[in-house]
């Protein structure tokens, strides 16, 4: 009956009954509601378990069930890469400058962690360049090198496809094997991330009980920032493709754009969104064929709002440890965003799911993650508007090459 109970609920609102039971616990059990928090470790370290797999599986799947020309390919990728780059750049740039973290750095909020050294030592760009060769195919999964598995699945995605020609029979087994794993991770995940309120509720108890409602306004100024920087993104970046390169007048796209935005906002999925979306595009004039290119292909790559979610929790997490990251840690950190997204494209809680991921290759302690993941339910659905707005503008750009070359 209390499971029947729970469905009814979606999980914003569990999370939010979490927090309140929570800060409640501990306010009534103060520092020794500090135990709690180990339900957050226990948690996000099962969510870590399963997300690196699940990315390995997700790249090799889409390798074989992907069909582009390649210049074509090569233009969507080229777009959406540069749009990835440009958000993390933002995101990046606003955490350095406001320094958003340094309001939980007083609180010593992760001495139980272990301290910052552990984590500094790790973050180190040749050790992590030198890992990328790993002693054995299961080492890298281990150490969660994302750089190495990601290398992985495109290897074994091409050698698998080659199969097609050469021995279709394999090729049909081999395929249907991937697509089992991948279906399998996909619901050990599901299953994983409806306990990840007990997290929130163990994290909360444990934050409350130590420290007040201190880490509350740290986590409203993360909010803040984090909002400013879509707004800089979707206000300076997509709409100078829109007007400026594609040439359509910014009022007539915002009034066909306000649809698939808000009905991503309500479903919290660019993926669920996606025939909405080309509805608008459709309104739009852009071609089919460059809408399924950047929109439906370009999915995968187009996480401009999950990617730069990402690097500005990355260095709200390093500020509170007191981690300056260096230049080239912030490089490694963009490169490590921009593949994280990708492999986890579509998944519940994307942006949960692979946060933790880069997390765990950066050598960065988890235990803020649950915290973070109080607000999540407002950043969640602005990170899908951002992503949907990314798959508008990418085949939106697509389209204008295509008419340019035509010429």
């Amino acid at each position: 009956m209390f499971l029947n109970m729970l469905k009814k609920f979606p999980l914003y609102q569990q999370i939010i009954v979490a927090m309140v039971f929570g800060a409640l616990i501990g306010l009534w059990l103060g520092k020794e509601a500090i135990a709690l928090g180990e339900l957050g470790k226990l948690i996000i370290q099962l969510t870590k378990m399963m997300a690196t797999p699940l990315m390995f599986f997700t790249i090799i799947y889409s390798i074989l069930h992907t069909n582009v020309a390649f210049k074509d390919g090569g233009r969507m990728v080229f777009l959406a890469c540069v749009n990835a780059t440009i958000a993390t750049l933002i995101g990046l740039l606003l955490s350095n400058t406001l320094q958003v973290g340094l309001h939980l750095k007083d609180l010593n909020f992760f001495a139980d962690a272990g301290g910052a050294s552990p984590a500094a030592d790790k973050i180190d760009f040749l050790k992590t360049l030198i890992s990328f060769v790993p002693s054995n195919f299961l080492q890298p999964f281990l150490d969660n090198t994302v750089i190495t598995i990601v290398v992985l699945a495109l290897l074994i995605g091409a050698a698998t496809r080659s199969l097609k020609s050469e021995n279709a029979v394999l090729f049909e087994h081999m395929d249907k094997m991937f697509a089992g794993f991948l279906k399998l991770f996909e619901v050990l995940l599901i299953w994983i991330v409806k306990l990840v309120p007990i997290a929130v509720f163990g994290v909360v108890a444990k934050s409350v009980g130590e420290y007040g409602f201190a880490p509350v306004k740290s986590l409203i100024f993360f909010v803040g920032v984090v909002i400013l920087g879509y707004i800089i993104h979707v206000g300076v970046v997509y709409q100078a493709w829109i007007f400026f390169y594609a040439r359509i007048s910014l009022k007539k796209f915002w009034l066909i754009a306000r649809e698939p935005l808000t009905y991503g906002f309500g479903c919290n999925s660019s993926l669920a969104t996606l025939p909405v979306t080309l509805k608008a595009l459709d309104k739009l004039n852009v071609s089919r064929s460059a809408s399924t290119l950047g929109a439906c292909v370009g999915t995968n790559l187009n996480n401009d709002g999950i990617i730069l979610y990402e690097a500005m929790a990355v260095m709200f997490i390093a500020q509170a440890l007191g981690i300056e990251l260096s230049l080239w840690q912030q490089g490694y950190t963009i490169l490590i965003c921009m593949i994280a997204a990708m492999g986890v494209a579509g998944v519940p809680e994307a942006g949960f799911v692979s946060l933790s991921i880069i997390l765990a290759t950066l050598g960065l302690p988890m235990e803020l993650l649950p915290l973070l993941l109080t607000v999540d339910w407002l950043l969640g659905r602005l990170r899908t508007v951002v992503n949907v707005l990314s798959d508008m503008t990418v085949s939106i750009t697509l389209d204008r090459i295509e008419k340019n070359s035509v010429k």
